[in-house]
C-alpha cells in the first residue's frame, strides 16, 4: 500500500489529515509543497487544482470538490478510521461545528501565523508569490494589516475558542469519549496557531491544552 500526501506542513486543513492516519497507525509519506510554488499539485491534478492537501492513495489522486467538502477526510474515514471520523449519529450536527471552525475560527488563526511565515522567505520571487497569493483574496497590504492588528485578531480567536473550551471542560472530546473529524479539525487549527512557536495557548486555556494533549496520544485503532 502507497500513501503519500502533499501538504504544507503549518496549513490548518493537512493536519487534521497526516494526525488521523497517524492516529489509525496507517504509515505514509508526505511531500512539502511550498505556498509560493504549488506546480507540483498541477502536474498532479492535469492542471485542475493546486491547492493542499492533496492524498495519493495507490496512484489514485484525491482532492477536494469545493472549497468547502471534506472529501479527503472522508476518503480517510472510509478506507482507514471505520467511519470513526463522521459517525452517523453526528449528521448535521458535526457539520456546523466543521463550518464554524474552518470558516470563523480559521479565518483568525491563519492570519496570526501569516506574517511570520513571510518574515522567514527570504526569496523576494517567493516572497512576492507568497503575497500575490494572499492579496488576490484578502487585498493589498493583508499580510502588514494583519500584523498591526494581532492583539484584535488573538482576542477574536479566543473570544471563538471559548466555546471550545468550555466544551471540553466537560467532555474528553469534543462529541464524547472519543474524537471525530471535528477533533482533528481544531486540532489542526491550533497547531495552525502554534507552529513554529509564535504564539501558544492562553493561561486560561487549560482545557484546550490537555486536549490538545490527548489528541496526540489518541490512537483509533
Amino acid at each position: 500500500m502507497s500513501l503519500t500526501i502533499y501538504q504544507m506542513a503549518y496549513s490548518p486543513f493537512c493536519i487534521p489529515i497526516t494526525a488521523a492516519l497517524r492516529a489509525c497507525g496507517v504509515p505514509f509519506e508526505t511531500k512539502e509543497i511550498p505556498n509560493w510554488d504549488r506546480s507540483e499539485l498541477l502536474r498532479l491534478t492535469d492542471g485542475a487544482y493546486y491547492q493542499v492537501p492533496v492524498l495519493i492513495h495507490d496512484g489514485r489522486v484525491i482532492t477536494e470538490s469545493s472549497g468547502d467538502s471534506e472529501d479527503i477526510a472522508r476518503y480517510v474515514d472510509q478506507h482507514f478510521a471505520k467511519g470513526q471520523l463522521f459517525p452517523e449519529r453526528l449528521d448535521g450536527l458535526q457539520s456546523i461545528v466543521i463550518d464554524f471552525l474552518s470558516e470563523d475560527v480559521e479565518f483568525n488563526t491563519f492570519r496570526l501565523l501569516d506574517p511570520h511565515t513571510l518574515d522567514q522567505i527570504t526569496d523576494p520571487v517567493a516572497r512576492g508569490l507568497f503575497l500575490r497569493h494572499k492579496e488576490r483574496k484578502f487585498g493589498r497590504g493583508c499580510v502588514e494589516q494583519w500584523r498591526r492588528d494581532a492583539a484584535s485578531i488573538r482576542a477574536e480567536a479566543d473570544r471563538l475558542l471559548g466555546r471550545f473550551e468550555v466544551t471540553l471542560r466537560h467532555s474528553a472530546f469534543l462529541f464524547g469519549n472519543s474524537p471525530v473529524y471535528s477533533d482533528f479539525l481544531l486540532y489542526g487549527i491550533l497547531g495552525n496557531l502554534t507552529y513554529g512557536g509564535h504564539h501558544s495557548l492562553n493561561a486560561d486555556q487549560n482545557a484546550l491544552k490537555e486536549w490538545s494533549g490527548r489528541m496526540e496520544r489518541m490512537s483509533l485503532t
